[in-house]
């Protein structure tokens, strides 16, 4: 009679173990399902955002987010490939911060300088990066500035300090307010800065040099941009210049620095983009492009 209870109680212990082993497989199943269904889902809203993307600019495609940079606002290549800088602007500590091609923080690196307002960044052929603390708004800044550093010694930093030669009111009146900037490059041993008009009509370029100390600016020219110019970049080859508006860019081409400087800007429409902040070259024909709302872009150029 025991031996019989035994049996009994065995089995149906395991019958009991078999339709846990199979709720439980069916509820691996289900999940496994729900999360398939989730990443098509989230692929198929992908592709359908580049499709509108795309069918409203040609060439643009959303690849990324920088939910880990706050308002982004500035973008310069990294030193190995595939990689880029980017920081907050006023308000945001004193962070640089590594990412790849899709938005993603790959380092933080807290630079020994003070954030009153990053607003560009740029770098030169020995490794130098400049950031451009010389966000103005108001026009009514004294302490105008550019950091120069290398990522792998961030509390060395060079301070290169400057001044408009052109302004003597600080600030001046609202229609004479021409002295933010939020776009340089470096090019031969200059940092060359591209105003941000109010008046959405032109930006004044100026030239400081890339060796610490105290300078006056030196104005140059004048391009007719019919928008407020927030970032700047140059192609590798040194042949298109890059000035971005926000949801917007205008392209410069020239045989060498002074033709491009020259040349009539070509405006490429960025709708639906946000404010766009930063601009790199991925390589000649690439453009990557950021926001301060944390969207990452990639511009096919033409």
């Amino acid at each position: 009679m025991k031996r019989s209870f035994l049996l009994l109680c065995t089995a149906l212990t395991l019958a009991s173990a078999i339709s846990c082993t199979e709720a439980n497989g069916d509820e691996a199943a289900d999940a496994t399902e729900k999360t398939d269904k989730k990443k098509k889902k989230k692929g198929n809203d992908e592709s359908l955002e580049n499709s509108l993307i795309a069918e409203a600019v040609p060439g643009l495609r959303s690849v990324g987010s920088l939910g880990g940079v706050p308002e982004s606002s500035g973008l310069a290549p990294g030193e190995q490939a595939g990689t880029y800088y980017s920081f907050g602007d006023n308000g945001n500590s004193p962070i640089l911060y590594r990412i790849n091609e899709t938005g993603k923080v790959l380092d933080e690196i807290s630079i020994g300088a003070k954030n009153d307002d990053w607003e560009s960044l740029t770098r030169d052929n020995k490794g130098y990066y400049y950031i451009g603390d010389c966000g103005n708004n108001q026009s009514d800044r004294r302490n105008l500035r550019f950091f120069r550093v290398k990522p792998a010694s961030p509390q060395q930093v060079d301070k290169i300090s400057f001044s408009y030669p052109d302004q003597t009111e600080f600030p001046p009146k609202k229609k004479q307010r021409h002295f933010d900037c939020e776009a340089s490059v470096w090019h031969d041993g200059q940092l060359w800065l591209f105003t941000k008009d109010q008046q959405e009509q032109s930006s004044y370029v100026y030239t400081v040099p890339d060796q610490p100390g105290t300078h006056t600016a030196k104005r140059i020219s004048t391009i007719n941009i019919p928008s407020q110019v927030t970032d700047a970049a140059l192609s590798p080859n040194g042949q298109r210049l890059i000035l971005l508006g926000r949801g917007e860019l205008f392209i410069l081409d020239g045989s060498s620095w002074n033709d491009i400087l020259k040349a009539s800007p070509r405006r490429v429409n960025l709708a639906g983009t946000g404010q766009t902040e930063g601009v790199a070259f991925k390589d000649e024909k690439t453009l990557l492009i950021s926001t301060e709302q944390g969207g990452l872009y990639e511009y096919a150029l033409q």
